[in-house]
């Protein structure tokens, strides 16, 4: 079995989970290495200090003998899965979808953006309704990338500057 160094596991693309608690802190965690995490005052610095974090925890694990779980692979979604649901239920979305002047599809696609925090072109604000609020914890992954050794975030840029 070869081993490995800390920087050939920092050069690999760990999951980061990056939580707003609250309005003046951010929580960053690794998925595939448990007990890995921190806060921040913001976005940024959370991104930034889970560098820190992910470095000392491979280093005591390397130093304890322990083995350290590499990155789960990316997994490829179809974009396409089937809920069953009750008639009436049914009944209820095809007409919201009406009211809203767009397609069954794409009203719950929308909708189902809105529940996890995803922004998404909402029918109604084309027509200057008012926004949908979005969850309190907004979570984000990010991924470490060996070519320009920094965290690409898939968080809006107004999350990590508006502090909201």
């Amino acid at each position: 079995m070869k081993t490995y160094d800390v920087d050939h596991y920092m050069s690999l693309p760990y999951t980061i989970e990056l939580i707003r608690e609250d309005a003046a802190t951010w929580f960053a965690r690794v998925v595939e290495l448990p007990g890995c995490m921190t806060e921040g005052d913001c976005a940024a610095d959370a991104v930034a200090m889970i560098q820190d974090a992910m470095t000392g925890w491979i280093e005591l694990a390397l130093e304890d003998g322990r083995a350290i779980p590499e990155p789960k692979p990316l997994e490829e979604f179809s974009g396409k899965f089937v809920v069953r649901v009750p008639k009436s239920l049914h009944r209820d979305l095809v007409a919201a979808a009406a009211r809203e002047e767009v397609s069954l599809n794409q009203f719950i696609a929308t909708e189902l953006a809105r529940v996890v925090g995803r922004p998404s072109p909402s029918p109604t604000s084309a027509r200057g309704a008012p926004p949908t609020t979005m969850r309190r914890q907004m979570v984000a992954r990010a991924t470490l990338h060996k070519q320009s050794s920094s965290y690409q975030t898939a968080i809006d840029s107004a999350e990590l500057s508006g502090e909201q």
